[in-house]
């Protein structure tokens, strides 16, 4: 383990050269204070036709949240019956990630044109929710989260506002990332008053099995921690080092990234190159490397536990007890209704990952969880798949109509 550690640094230190002792420069920098004009309705939804409003969410320790709201379908007819939907994305995603296909074949529209009430999730972090109320980008303090504050924070704000806005409960739609916030949320009792009903796409919950070259060999080598060690506190996969550590990692022998995307996802089955060229044009996001840690305790424990200081102090300090606590699944209420997708190819949400989550569903009411398997179908399939309205939209679709 120290050896993988130190060819790590080694290697890190390599490619970031002289940069290192510089924090935050190693990036770009960039404006992320929008005008009227710029914004997710304006990029992607209005453009189509779709009525769309920007909302802005304030969480409890103090990060503003761009979110999106489809009221209503392209017919334009408005009604107070509409039933609310949350969708949330995925790491290293935002909200576009709904809104890629053609109208008939995005998630988004499809649910809007079919009489949902539509709510876009942006997480702390991503192009269009960089603001806080008393934080800029570049303080250290602004990247100082894992995915455990977007359980505390991101997503309980997130469903109290679209709770008060419609005064009904959420039906809600995670993606990867988006999944995993959303069962640790319920195994926590929280949430759980305001929801309807969870559709989970590429469940992530257990990832100690995860397939994927790239996200294991990091997991494995440290690199999240090698950059946290040398003050990278945001991971932007577009900026220099991100780019550098793909270089650097694509030239081990167990690697091939001639098709990076398949290295990271698994074989996508049934995405056009159109789709792929609209994704990089909005595509990847940033996200905390301390959120890259997280995940990578996970990957290399096994375990679904809140984030590990790695020091008896620091968890006592924040826990109360010298180890990070665990989220038990066995936890959510065995009455909420639940519909999982996962894919045979998926490297990210691995089979047998899938099915140790199913395992501690086993007590679920049957006629309240539906489980979907679709062997030909990876990571990204379910947001940008060819195919995805008849396989697994309209499926999803019919679900929530039951509820």
């Amino acid at each position: 383990m120290m050896a993988n550690t130190l060819t790590s640094i080694i290697l890190v230190m390599l490619f970031c050269g002289s940069a290192v002792g510089s924090r935050t420069k190693l990036f770009s920098d960039k404006d992320w204070v929008l005008d009227s004009d710029e914004g997710i309705c304006k990029l992607m939804v209005e453009i189509r036709g779709y009525a769309c409003e920007e909302h802005m969410v304030t969480t409890q320790d103090g990060f503003i949240l761009s979110m999106q709201r489809i009221p209503m379908g392209r017919s334009g007819e408005a009604s107070s019956e509409r039933a609310p939907v949350l969708l949330q994305h995925g790491l290293l995603m935002d909200g576009i990630t709904w809104l890629l296909l053609p109208p008939d074949q995005s998630l988004a529209f499809m649910l809007a044109d079919s009489g949902f009430d539509v709510w876009i999730g942006n997480t702390r972090g991503t192009k269009y929710s960089r603001r806080h109320t008393l934080l800029d980008p570049q303080d250290r303090a602004f990247w100082d989260w894992s995915w455990d504050e977007l359980v505390a924070y991101d997503l309980p704000a997130s469903f109290q506002y679209v709770h008060d806005k419609t005064g009904q409960k959420l039906h809600y739609v995670g993606h990867s990332l988006g999944t995993l916030v959303a069962l640790a949320a319920f195994s926590q009792n929280q949430l759980l008053s305001m929801s309807r009903s969870a559709v989970l796409l590429s469940p992530i919950a257990y990832v100690g099995q995860m397939t994927s070259p790239l996200a294991r060999n990091a997991a494995e080598n440290f690199i999240a921690e090698t950059l946290y060690w040398l003050g990278l506190d945001e991971f932007d996969p577009r900026g220099e080092a991100a780019v550098n550590l793909l270089k650097v990692v694509c030239k081990k022998p167990d690697v091939d990234c001639t098709d990076l995307l398949t290295s990271f996802t698994g074989q996508n089955c049934c995405l056009n190159s159109s789709i792929v060229d609209i994704f990089l044009e909005h595509e990847p996001q940033s996200t905390a490397t301390k959120n890259t840690i997280h995940l990578s305790q996970m990957i290399r424990e096994g375990t679904l536990a809140m984030y590990d200081y790695e020091n008896v102090y620091e968890n006592m300090k924040h826990y109360g007890q010298p180890t990070p606590p665990m989220y038990n699944m066995t936890t959510i209420p065995n009455d909420l209704p639940l519909f999982l997708s996962y894919g045979g190819q998926d490297a990210l949400s691995d089979v047998n990952d899938v099915q140790l989550l199913l395992e501690s569903l086993k007590d679920h009411d049957g006629d309240k969880l539906v489980v979907q398997y679709r062997e030909d179908y990876a990571h990204a399939d379910y947001v940008m798949s060819s195919n995805a309205k008849q396989s697994v939209y309209d499926p999803l679709i019919a679900f929530f109509k039951l509820q």
